[in-house]
């Protein structure tokens, strides 16, 4: 797993040389050696690569990588250009469409949004191969919930955009009454109707971003 290069680097630096973490690590050794694992090696910790602690404005919060062949790389609900949109991104463009007119890309890689200060941060960063939450529960929680307790404690506000209940139980790590937290349905078939759709994240959030004063997300994406 590449190394952080970022001020992450410094942030997490005694959550790296905790015992769970060298433990996970093996773990990870092990698995990527003999099981096909995602994202690969290198693209494991992309999110915090890509958003640096400082330049972090909004997280978006995902549960556990997608598990197919060339669609994880690192960064929560995005996916590998010349991969087919899975679902629940699908659904995110839709309401992107309905809330701030943004035409559908042609792709799923949310790279521009990590480079403007959206950290898409999943709770557990690996899994096996076709295993949905294969790696759950294998010491990854314990690190990402760091990571949202380490901007929480940060004096520069942070919206924090919490769908479905899973994300939604991480509310309990921030300070409310320093950061702002956007709740709604997830953005899955199975609940984008029961309160995603119409919910307006984007608006929101660039309105939040307003009000503090800090420059807005472009959330267009362009066609590849």
């Amino acid at each position: 797993m590449r190394s952080l290069t970022n001020d992450w680097l410094t942030i997490l630096a005694e959550e790296i040389q905790a015992p769970y973490f060298q433990e996970l690590q093996q773990f990870l050794n092990e698995e990527y050696a003999q099981q096909t694992i995602y994202p690969p090696q290198d693209e494991v910790l992309c999110a915090l690569e890509w958003t640096s602690f400082a330049d972090t404005k909004v997280v978006i919060l995902g549960q556990d990588p997608y598990h197919g062949n060339g669609q994880a790389h690192g960064l929560s609900f995005s996916v590998k250009p010349g991969t087919v949109i899975p679902p629940s991104l699908r659904n995110m463009y839709k309401e992107l469409a309905a809330d701030l007119d943004c035409p559908i890309p042609d792709h799923g890689y949310l790279k521009t949004w990590a480079e403007q200060g959206v950290l898409l941060l999943n709770a557990v960063l690996t899994v096996r191969e076709a295993q949905p939450n294969s790696h759950k529960g294998k010491g990854w929680e314990r690190f990402t919930d760091q990571i949202i307790r380490a901007l929480s404690a940060r004096e520069k506000p942070v919206i924090f955009v919490l769908w479905g209940s899973h994300a939604q139980a991480k509310a309990a790590l921030i300070d409310a009454t320093r950061h702002v937290i956007l709740t709604s349905a997830h953005p899955s078939p199975l609940s984008a109707y029961r309160g995603f759709f119409g919910s307006k994240p984007f608006t929101n959030v660039n309105a939040v971003l307003k009000r503090l004063e800090v420059t807005t997300i472009d959330w267009h994406i362009p066609n590849m």
